[in-house]
């Protein structure tokens, strides 16, 4: 993992505002321990600006799948291939529950996370979840440069996408809110995703 992790200073959070972004302070308050948990389809950005909105708010970014890689001494290919997928998604329950009792941080999910009842339950009561929406041209064109997914490894990818979105995306909407990551600056969805946490999260004591 890299430097992103660390975790800042005790007083950072509460300390932090610069003239180029403001109030992040006071965001970073009312955020308190818990964490910026981004869901959404494989592909969607999850890592990618989550990596830049953990750096922009001076908050650890945590990757689940590198951690249940981690725990596991085993790539996420590898695991679906050995133990299949209801393995996998119960180790990525139980890692996801340990992750969100060390926030705050921004959190990235696997596309299945959310899926769970269980997980969703858990980033409720610990977390903030925010939904990167995107539509299947942006996924596929962004998959394509990594041809390891392992729901992916069969003769029509672009179907099993489509399948996969029509049946996560009323899931996604369960988020509590919703971000477009299209073909722009990921530092443009990063800005998006403060926005909707300045418009959208409550307070301590809501």
């Amino acid at each position: 993992m890299n430097d992103t992790n660390e975790k800042p200073p005790q007083d950072a959070a509460l300390t932090f505002d610069t003239p180029e972004y403001p109030g992040h302070a006071a965001l970073l308050q009312r955020l308190g321990d818990r964490s910026i948990v981004l869901v959404g389809i494989m592909g969607c950005g999850k890592s990618t600006v989550g990596r830049r909105l953990a750096q922009r708010l001076h908050l650890p970014f945590v990757d689940a799948d590198t951690e249940i890689e981690r725990a596991a001494n085993m790539t996420v290919s590898e695991i679906f291939a050995t133990h299949g997928e209801p393995y996998f998604r119960s180790g990525e329950e139980r890692v996801i529950s340990r992750l969100l009792g060390e926030g705050p941080q921004v959190l990235a999910t696997g596309g299945g996370a959310f899926m769970s009842e269980a997980t969703r339950a858990e980033i409720a009561a610990h977390g903030v979840s925010v939904w990167l929406r995107a539509d299947l041209e942006t996924v596929m064109t962004r998959v394509r440069k990594r041809p390891t997914r392992p729901l992916l490894q069969n003769p029509d990818p672009e179907g099993t996408m489509r399948a996969l979105l029509e049946k996560r995306n009323p899931v996604y909407a369960l988020a509590e809110m919703e971000v477009h990551s299209r073909d722009v600056p990921h530092e443009t969805v990063v800005d998006d995703i403060i926005a909707a946490l300045e418009a959208n999260l409550p307070g301590r004591d809501a």
